[in-house]
């Protein structure tokens, strides 16, 4: 059996948790300028659509059954956000390379393990280092500045969930809005909305470009992720072309390792799957 072992300190990771260590945050200025902008983009889309659309509207269900499917989609959005931003991504734990967890892996003869140069960490298989984050990430996929967060192997269904319940609400957005520039011509712009016709093109308008660029952007990553997990391969793995050295699962697996079991739970982000990691707290964090 061989390692590279250096007796290392005790790491106090201030760079990543928040709140007494119960909160996974990234403190990067670029992360959090971009997650912010995503909650104004989407706090200005709740704005014309209730604002400039369904409440000067005189069609009683028209105007109620989409705003009860708009805002559950916006609240589905956002919680998604959150969840994909605040949560571990599968981070190695720092100052874990140390002599009484390297026997704990249980090596046979010969078997090497790989030492992180940059967190000084065990690096388990399929682990990538994120210089965002400063840590090795489990099945790390990528890193997303929007959800100032690496995606990885325990926040990944949120992150995928994000990206449908955007492209919902934008494609929703998008029917709005032609609906509204429709039922304006035919009125002659009399009583359409509260505001100005001027101000209600410009508003409309600005909201079809952002609901168009949402949807494009976030139905792209949604394929790309979903082909990801249907081949049970991270983004870093096949931007690298990386050779298998896993033990592929079988397609229905690799999608129950990401969501769980089959059920209504898969659109949730309130309900996390179980994800069996081995050596919790000895390798990764508790």
């Amino acid at each position: 059996m061989e390692y590279d072992y250096y007796p290392l300190k005790r790491h106090v990771d201030t760079h990543n948790r928040i709140f007494r260590g119960r909160i996974w945050c990234i403190q990067d200025i670029c992360g959090i300028i971009c997650a912010v902008l995503t909650w104004f983009l989407i706090a200005y889309a709740e704005f014309v659509v209730m604002k400039v659309m369904l409440l000067p509207s005189p069609y009683f269900y028209y105007r109620y059954i989409n705003m009860i499917l708009f805002n559950c989609g916006i609240f589905l959005a956002i919680s998604s956000h959150l969840k994909t931003m605040f949560s571990d991504p599968g981070a190695v734990q720092l100052g874990n390379a140390t002599k009484e967890n390297i026997q704990l892996l249980g090596l046979r003869e010969g078997e090497i393990i790989f030492k992180c140069p940059k967190c000084s960490s065990i690096k388990p298989n399929r682990a990538h280092h994120c210089s965002v984050c400063k840590r090795c990430i489990l099945k790390m996929d990528h890193h997303c500045p929007w959800v100032n967060n690496c995606v990885g192997e325990r926040n990944q269904k949120y992150f995928v969930l994000f990206c449908c319940y955007i492209a919902l609400i934008s494609i929703h957005a998008l029917f709005l809005c032609v609906n509204q520039f429709a039922m304006c011509i035919k009125h002659e712009w009399k009583e359409c909305s509260t505001f100005s016709p001027p101000a209600t093109v410009v508003l409309l308008l600005f909201l079809i470009f952002e609901a168009l660029l949402f949807a494009v952007f976030t139905i792209i990553m949604l394929g790309t992720q979903l082909t990801a997990i249907w081949n049970d391969e991270t983004g870093i793995e096949q931007l690298k072309k990386e050779e298998a050295k896993w033990t592929k699962k079988s397609r229905w697996k690799s999608i129950e390792s990401v969501f769980g079991r089959f059920s209504i739970l898969w659109m949730s982000p309130f309900s996390a799957p179980k994800i069996k990691t081995k050596l919790e707290g000895c390798l990764y964090p508790v």
